[in-house]
């Protein structure tokens, strides 16, 4: 049986977008406290389904797209080729599994063709039929129309019929680049994977008192704790070292810090654990938009996701991948990296931004040795002193000079044509698990 706060939701999404809602007229609506009512649609916003104006007041919004695009689908490739739609519209949610070009004979396309998969093909009317009959989804390029046959057979076995103007060559490259962004989109974990919502989360309220905080910190794994105002907006956050010495009857709100660091869902791992190392923290806030407590996330919660995404395949390459890939260990307990045309400006010298990244790599590795996976670039300072031209081959020397539990300075030289080419100092924050 759903709860109240479900049943709130599930009303306020049926309600007509630029509806008007209050707190007042949902309790009387569907019989629930006030307290219920405002809890829930303070959740509705958090979701996207109300959003708050002043002088106007909580209206029924219409949800945001997400950014990320979990499942890339028909309906999504149509926006990416700019292309329309002839028939097969109820099939548009589906998702694109893999792509084929019908460059072949139809009896040698049968072999390709898959079930959720997308045939590119020119104006071949027997190869259009013969895909949609076995599962497959028809992209038709160079501005060619569809039959109504093939549109009548498209509705029926409710496959899109897409058209578009590009070559077959142009639409390749495109829905590829597509469904690279997305897997590299999917691979960048954000802190709405893995935070702990605030139904599983420990906090306080200002009016609590000392007392209260040592009772909760002798049943966590953690010592700080989030502190919220009445209407569960975060006010502050309490930790051992604020309640030392005062007594148990003193009140959270007189020992607790104001204005904490913390974290929204929509934030990348990669920050937040930055923020973190910087600061020490082993607890931050999650909170929404309007600063209400949506839960935590620890520093256990970010070892785990660091060494979870470790372990699995990289999918889509990124500018990172790509630079890493062209980066080699030599026998000196250094590394080399040559300067492909891909890695040049317009002059023919390597980009800063390519010398940085490739910098940052070769350090990746160089720790990655002393089994130090888990680390965040802090500060680059990176000189040239001669020109880096196209087709030279780079030798990287990284040492490092100062290391603690925390963090480690490096120095990097950068050797071209046996010269001191560049030259970097680079401080990391190393992630430890406590």
């Amino acid at each position: 049986m759903k709860t109240k706060h479900e049943q709130i939701i599930e009303f306020i999404d049926s309600l007509p977008v630029g509806e008007k809602l209050s707190v007042r007229l949902i309790a009387k609506e569907l019989q629930v406290s006030e307290g219920t009512a405002y809890r829930a649609i303070k959740e509705s916003e958090t979701i996207g389904l109300v959003s708050t104006i002043k002088r106007v007041g909580t209206i029924r919004i219409e949800p945001k797209a997400g950014e990320t695009i979990e499942n890339l689908t028909f309906e999504e490739i149509v926006k990416v080729i700019d292309g329309e739609v002839h028939g097969g519209e109820m099939g548009l949610k589906k998702t694109l599994t893999k792509f084929i070009i019908g460059a072949m004979t139809e009896e040698a396309m049968l072999r390709y063709i898959t079930e959720e998969s997308l045939m590119i093909i020119g104006n071949r009317e027997e190869a259009q039929q013969l895909s949609i009959q076995n599962g497959a989804a028809v992209l038709i390029t160079g501005g060619f129309k569809p039959s109504e046959t093939v549109v009548d057979l498209a509705n029926q076995k409710e496959l899109p019929l897409i058209s578009t103007s590009y070559d077959t060559f142009t639409v390749g490259t495109m829905i590829n680049r597509a469904m690279t962004d997305q897997l590299i989109k999917k691979e960048i974990l954000r802190v709405q994977n893995i935070f702990t919502p605030i139904e599983q989360t420990q906090f306080l309220s200002r009016e609590d008192t000392v007392y209260s905080y040592r009772m909760m910190n002798q049943k966590s794994k953690h010592s700080r704790f989030p502190v919220v105002f009445s209407d569960n907006r975060l006010a502050g956050i309490v930790t051992a070292k604020d309640v030392v010495g005062k007594e148990d009857t003193a009140v959270i709100e007189k020992v607790m810090t104001k204005n904490p660091a913390y974290a929204k869902k929509h934030m990348s791992v990669a920050s937040v654990a930055h923020t973190m190392i910087w600061d020490g923290l082993e607890v931050m806030p999650v909170v929404s938009d309007e600063l209400t407590l949506v839960g935590i996330i620890s520093r256990q919660d970010i070892m785990k996701a660091m060494q979870s995404v470790q372990k699995q395949p990289q999918s889509g390459d990124t500018i990172s991948d790509q630079i890493n890939q062209l980066i080699t260990e030599t026998d000196d307990n250094g590394y080399s990296f040559y300067v492909t045309p891909q890695t040049t400006d317009s002059m023919g010298t390597i980009s800063f931004g390519v010398l940085s990244e490739v910098v940052t790599e070769t350090i990746y590795n160089y720790l990655a040795k002393n089994k130090k996976k888990n680390l965040v670039v802090e500060q680059m300072n990176l000189h040239y002193f001669n020109m880096i031209q196209l087709g030279n081959e780079l030798t990287i020397k990284p040492t490092v000079f100062d290391e603690n539990r925390r963090s480690a300075r490096l120095d990097v030289e950068i050797y071209s044509e046996n010269c001191l080419a560049a030259k970097a100092i680079v401080v990391c924050q190393i992630i430890q698990k406590r």
